[in-house]
């Protein structure tokens, strides 16, 4: 299998049009890219992120051969709507844009939720763009049948938010998910094609935190099953990176392999000055993230003698 280094697949950049997450996301990872990015393996064959979400690793790779996964279908139904038709798209968040207001947003997620755009992926898309921007903290929140239920988002002043859709972001994420092949569902059923010397990484719900970005949940038991997994694709020789929060259940699912503790700002809260910072762990195993590109952390759990090896 033809190994790809970090120069081949890592493109130029082009800071006028970078690929970046058009989702604002529940656990979405940009604050916590570079210490992501400095535990990258040096070289992968396929790319896996079976828990997408705004796929922010994803877009900062942009690697050339890539599955992506979600358990909500309706985020996958959006990627693949960009890729499609991604101008037909934009021309529908600008619809919603110029309608804006609070009966506006409202009426929208009451269709969203009758489902009344199904069989029109463009026009379901372009809502799910606008729900997702115009709705309370960019938090995308369902309830147990399925429903989006997030309140309409206020500036501090109470005003609505001024919406203005990023055109090139949308366009360049449309070119950048076209060479991944992308799934809704159980994670499980994304990473069948994994194979010794691709790359998987790993964001789930993170263990005891809000997980109501689907209507499923993610509890003990699947934190369980997610660490059996790990361990047996690194038995077979893929490179896992995984985060996840930094507690006893966590800490003990992983022992053996490579744990760093990270510090990212908190996100959820409503009121910044309440945004604490929170530790995290990422998690590595089938391969020395000390060996990637970039430069280390002064966090480096390896420097400060609590790194422990499988």
């Amino acid at each position: 299998m033809i190994q790809l280094a970090l120069t081949d697949w890592r493109p130029p950049a082009r800071p006028e049009h970078v690929a970046a997450p058009i989702v604002k996301w529940v656990g979405g990872k940009g604050r916590l890219l570079p210490e992501l990015l400095a535990r990258v393996p040096w070289a992968f064959g396929r790319y896996f992120e079976p828990f997408a979400g705004g796929a922010a690793l994803f877009f900062a790779l942009r690697p050339e051969r890539a599955t992506l996964g979600d358990a909500n279908a309706d985020l996958i139904w959006l990627y693949r709507a960009l890729v499609e038709d991604v101008e037909g798209a934009i021309g529908g968040v600008r619809v919603h844009e110029r309608l804006h207001t609070e009966a506006h947003y409202y009426a929208t997620r009451e269709a969203w939720n009758a489902r009344a755009w199904d069989g029109e992926p463009l026009a379901r898309a372009a809502a799910m763009v606008y729900l997702n921007r115009a709705c309370f903290n960019g938090l995308w929140r369902v309830n147990a049948s399925g429903d989006m239920n997030a309140p309409i988002g206020r500036r501090a002043d109470g005003e609505l938010h001024r919406l203005e859709v990023d055109a090139e972001r949308l366009r360049a994420a449309s070119q950048a998910l076209a060479r991944a092949e992308l799934h809704a569902g159980d994670y499980r059923a994304a990473l069948r094609g994994a194979r010794a010397g691709d790359f998987v990484y790993f964001d789930p719900p993170y263990d005891g935190t809000f997980t109501s970005y689907t209507a499923g949940a993610f509890g003990p038991d699947e934190q369980c099953e997610l660490a059996a997994v790990v361990r047996r694709l690194i038995r077979r020789g893929v490179r896992v990176m995984l985060s996840n929060a930094d507690t006893p259940r966590v800490r003990e699912l992983y022992a053996g392999l490579w744990i760093d503790v990270v510090q990212r700002p908190g996100t959820v809260s409503c009121a910044g000055a309440r945004r604490q910072a929170v530790d995290e762990v990422i998690v590595c195993g089938g391969y020395d993230p000390g060996g990637g590109p970039g430069e280390r952390r002064a966090t480096n759990a390896a420097a400060r003698g609590e790194k422990a090896r499988g």
